[in-house]
């Protein structure tokens, strides 16, 4: 299957003053169209044509570091995306508060351990909010374009449900080198409602 760039549901400016537009713009049509562009080279007549993304990542160790970096680009920019909005739910609700407060104590306790995951990433990557292959949640970190469903990713596997973007593209022009600041905005654009849903997709993989 040949993978296109996802259209994002609201505008480039509609995340200001918290994500800003040029980036936005950037990030979406430059960035991202690159790794798509990359990943369908990187799969041109393999048998990768026929796997899902997914399929694809799970199995990633059995595929070219090209597949990896762009199949894992073009993967993590699509959740980023889905999971924000300019008018976002600002906390979670229902089995996944409940499983936020159980793991973490309190959502203020969750954010605070996810902001400290992301700012510790050294150099480029993602940070995460996964759910594990035992059902439990859990926060975690990758580097590059990586995720916690590949198979060379050797502990903390899973689903995620939630990523940030670390690599400096996502944040420089309007944050420079105040990572901790665009971590912070994050939470004014994240939609804890599209969070939801992934959480319960997840969960039915998983049971």
């Amino acid at each position: 299957m040949s993978y296109t760039l996802p259209e994002l549901s609201y505008a480039h400016d509609a995340l200001e003053p918290h994500f800003d537009a040029q980036t936005m713009q950037i990030h979406h049509q430059r960035h991202h169209q690159g790794y798509v562009n990359n990943l369908n080279n990187a799969i041109a007549g393999t048998e990768a044509e026929q796997e899902s993304l997914e399929d694809i990542l799970q199995n990633i160790s059995k595929y070219t570091t090209a597949v990896r970096n762009n199949g894992g680009g073009h993967y993590n920019h699509a959740l980023f995306w889905e999971t924000l909005s300019p008018s976002p739910k600002t906390s979670p609700t229902g089995k996944l508060a409940d499983e936020i407060n159980k793991v973490f104590g309190s959502l203020e306790n969750f954010k605070e351990q996810f902001k400290q995951t992301g700012l510790t990433r050294f150099g480029s990557g993602w940070a995460w909010l996964i759910v594990k292959y035992n059902g439990t949640i859990g926060i975690t970190s990758t580097a590059n374009q990586d995720n916690p469903l590949m198979d060379t990713n050797l502990t903390d596997r899973g689903f995620p449900i939630l990523g940030i973007d670390v690599w400096e593209h996502a944040y420089y022009l309007k944050y420079q080198n105040k990572r901790a600041e665009y971590l912070e905005a994050f939470w004014s654009v994240l939609d804890w409602t599209a969070v939801e849903q992934k959480y319960e997709a997840a969960l039915a993989k998983v049971q």
